[in-house]
């Protein structure tokens, strides 16, 4: 726990190692959460960054009420192809700075009101948690490990090819390898299960912290 009273823990886990699951668990048991992938999404509704793309990006990818159609952006970064490759990466260099304003943003927020209102808990549910350096920031991190098939089986249940799968996994590869800031996992959570199995766990880690606070 920081001197404000707000204990931070951050989610350590590849694509499809359950997350958001995970995240949510500890969201009912009061955590404040904040979802990296959800504040990606509010980004496009800052004029700013919608400038940004539709410089990038050309007027393809937007509605006529001026919104982002996210499907064709998507289909235009998400691939195996060294051209949406490069399209994600120009499209990262967008939304990323917005993203790690807001959650900075969000995490002094946090500790103002864990000093004046008492103890709080905030989860980073961040997916390349480590690779962005938020791991520095986190009193606590809880290492997520699932089976690769049952991981690769949620993702093409979300839509994800082979090579999008791929992709990813190699992106998570690549900022690990030039990752030097040293990290250890507090705790780790096995979510290769069912549900039930994924709360259990997160229940006792969750009673472990109330213990040290």
């Amino acid at each position: 726990m920081t001197g404000s009273g707000l204990t931070i823990v951050g989610l350590v886990g590849k694509i499809g190692a359950g997350k958001s699951t995970v995240a949510a668990q500890f969201a009912a048991h009061g955590a404040e959460v904040i979802d990296a992938d959800a504040l990606a999404h509010e980004a496009f509704a800052d004029a700013s960054i919608r400038a940004q793309v539709r410089e990038q990006f050309g007027d393809a990818i937007f509605e006529p009420d001026g919104s982002v159609d996210r499907s064709a952006l998507a289909a235009m970064v998400f691939g195996e192809t060294p051209e949406q490759a490069a399209a994600l990466a120009t499209l990262e260099a967008i939304v990323h700075p917005w993203v790690r304003e807001a959650i900075a943003s969000r995490l002094e927020v946090a500790a103002q009101q864990a000093a004046k209102l008492g103890p709080r808990v905030v989860v980073l549910d961040v997916p390349l948690l480590v690779q962005g350096g938020w791991h520095a920031r986190c009193d606590a991190l809880v290492g997520l490990v699932c089976d690769d098939a049952v991981r690769h089986r949620r993702l093409g249940e979300r839509g994800l090819s082979a090579g999008q799968i791929a992709a990813r996994e190699a992106a998570w590869e690549a900022g690990m390898a030039v990752e030097t800031a040293p990290f250890r996992t507090d705790w780790t959570v096995d979510t290769s299960g069912d549900l039930a199995y994924t709360r259990a766990q997160v229940d006792r880690f969750w009673h472990r912290l109330l213990a040290h606070e």
